[in-house]
């Protein structure tokens, strides 16, 4: 696998305008199996095409239990400067629901030890909306992270998927399904909580302490370009042509090994692009840039765009702030139905 991601990183060196990249990020779930070598070696590979800016942000996906101390002592002798821990919870109840392979100590202890070996730039994950949960358990959570110091949180609401454990569960009356209401509760209280102890609200789902913000997925929201290299990466090259690789391993690594890329292609129509400013845009705190919806999109367009937008105006579930359309904070919980409605199809 190692040898197949330098590969792709070779015959894809030139698809970026770019060449002084700003972000790395190590994602996809697991990249912290990965022994420190491994790592290193990755990185070392993309400095053979690439230069990196001064403060590049060099992200790493861990899980908590994969943090040992062998393995933050090695890590901080390379370039990775951020972990992103998959934390979830601190309470064990939660963590078993979730199938998560560390338990409450080792989610709290992951931390403390990265920031033991100089990683102050951690951002961790949590679950909020579980049926192993109520609003106190969550109010716990946020506490512990704060006293913890972590300057960033991303944070969801437990969604059920078909086809899983959880989902299985919910039909047997194992457990009880989460409650919209109760998710929609906890994320106001969520959000009003880490304001208040200095986190900036930047995107629905993320909190970041002052130039804490994560700077690649800030890219995305932002529509610039990105490389995404590896079975499953998605990439896009700012304007119109997405693509994705394969999420078969096999399939990933024989193709490689021919030269071929395992990737399909897409060109996203003009109502494609659209919809998707929207989407990303109204998720953000930084909403829709108004000027550059007006000069990358026809009349037809924009006038579908006014027609759609007024009721909501009026209603008040958009507004309009320096030339950028946004939803106020209180309605981010309705975001994507929100969006949805002014989507052309």
């Amino acid at each position: 696998m190692i040898s197949a991601i330098k590969k792709e990183i070779f015959l894809r060196k030139d698809e970026l305008e770019n060449k002084t990249l700003s972000s790395l990020y190590f994602g996809g779930g697991t990249p912290s199996i990965l022994s420190v070598d491994e790592i290193k070696s990755l990185i070392d590979e993309v400095l053979k095409y690439f230069d990196f800016e001064k403060n590049i942000e060099i992200t790493l996906e861990a899980n908590p239990d994969d943090l040992d101390k062998n393995f933050l002592k090695n890590l901080a002798k390379t370039e990775i400067n951020r972990l992103s821990i998959g934390t979830q919870s601190f309470f064990e109840e939660d963590l078993k629901l979730m199938n998560r392979a560390h338990n409450a100590s080792e989610a709290e202890s992951s931390i403390k030890r990265a920031q033991d070996f100089g990683f102050e730039n951690l951002s961790i994950d949590l679950i909020y909306g579980s049926p192993t949960s109520n609003f106190e358990i969550w109010k716990q959570n946020l506490q512990k992270t704060i006293e913890l110091q972590v300057p960033h949180v991303s944070s969801y609401a437990l969604t059920i998927e078909p086809k899983t454990a959880l989902n299985a569960w919910i039909k047997k009356n194992k457990i009880s399904k989460p409650e919209e209401s109760t998710q929609n509760k906890e994320f106001y209280y969520l959000s009003d909580f880490l304001k208040d102890h200095g986190f900036i609200h930047y995107e629905i789902s993320n909190f970041a302490k002052k130039d804490f913000e994560s700077k690649h997925n800030s890219a995305y929201w932002k529509y610039k370009e990105y490389l995404g290299i590896g079975p499953s990466a998605h990439s896009y090259n700012g304007r119109n042509q997405r693509s994705w690789n394969v999420a078969n391993n096999t399939k990933y690594i024989k193709n490689l090994a021919e030269n071929t890329l395992p990737n399909e292609t897409e060109i996203l129509t003009e109502k494609d692009q659209y919809n998707e400013m929207l989407m990303i845009g109204l998720r953000t705190i930084w909403g829709v840039d108004l000027e550059k919806l007006k000069d990358k999109f026809s009349m037809e367009i924009l006038e579908i765009f006014k027609k759609s937008i007024q009721p909501k105006l009026e209603e008040g579930i958009l507004i309009t702030e320096e030339n950028h359309l946004k939803i106020p904070e209180k309605h981010w919980f309705l975001a994507d139905g929100i969006a949805s409605d002014l989507f052309i199809v």
